[in-house]
């Protein structure tokens, strides 16, 4: 990932460009449109600022681009907006898995009965918790585990840009408040 600064001044810069946009479509907004905007705003200026070089900025940007008619201001100077596409896994893999398998069934492997029951649980958290992460990673659903692993650490850096850049906004906006001068 780049320069973390030069990243948050990007997205501040998108941010609140989507903001004006949006609020220019709307004029009289309710408090729910207000929170569905600073979300749609934020979603598209954190996956813009990647430049769809991951596939959860594309998820994010095929999610807002479906979701609502009034979004078409803001994806048009949106770079994207197709749905993320499936990932296969290779196939090398799969035959290096099914000889590793048939290697198994020819030995006679003595285990403690104990020590296979804790890999099965073991096994099974994992696919639990994978499960898990892929449903919260926008996009994650299309992922292999070894890419999971990556886009979700991108995704969660990108996020804390997001919220330290949010952060300095309403330490700012309140600064302001109580020192109109």
């Amino acid at each position: 990932m780049r320069n973390i600064n030069s990243v948050k001044q990007e997205f501040l810069q998108k941010w609140i460009w989507c903001l004006r946009k949006y609020s220019s479509q709307k004029k009289n907004m309710s408090l729910l449109d207000r929170k569905k905007a600073i979300k749609l705003s934020a979603d598209l200026a954190m996956a813009s600022t990647r430049n769809k070089t991951t596939r959860w900025s594309k998820a994010l940007i095929a999610n807002a681009s479906k979701n609502s008619s009034s979004n078409k201001v803001l994806m048009a100077h949106v770079p994207g907006s197709s749905p993320p596409q499936r990932v296969r896994k290779s196939s090398t893999n799969y035959s290096h898995s099914t000889r590793i398998r048939r290697c198994r069934r020819n030995r006679a492997v003595y285990r403690p009965k104990d020590r296979v029951v804790a890999s099965f649980i073991a096994k099974k958290l994992v696919q639990k918790r994978t499960r898990r992460l892929k449903s919260l990673l926008p996009g994650g659903e299309f992922m292999d585990d070894v890419s999971l692993v990556e886009e979700t650490l991108d995704y969660v850096q990108s996020l804390r840009a997001q919220v330290e850049v949010m952060r300095c906004l309403v330490t700012a906006s309140e600064l302001m408040i109580l020192n109109p001068s």
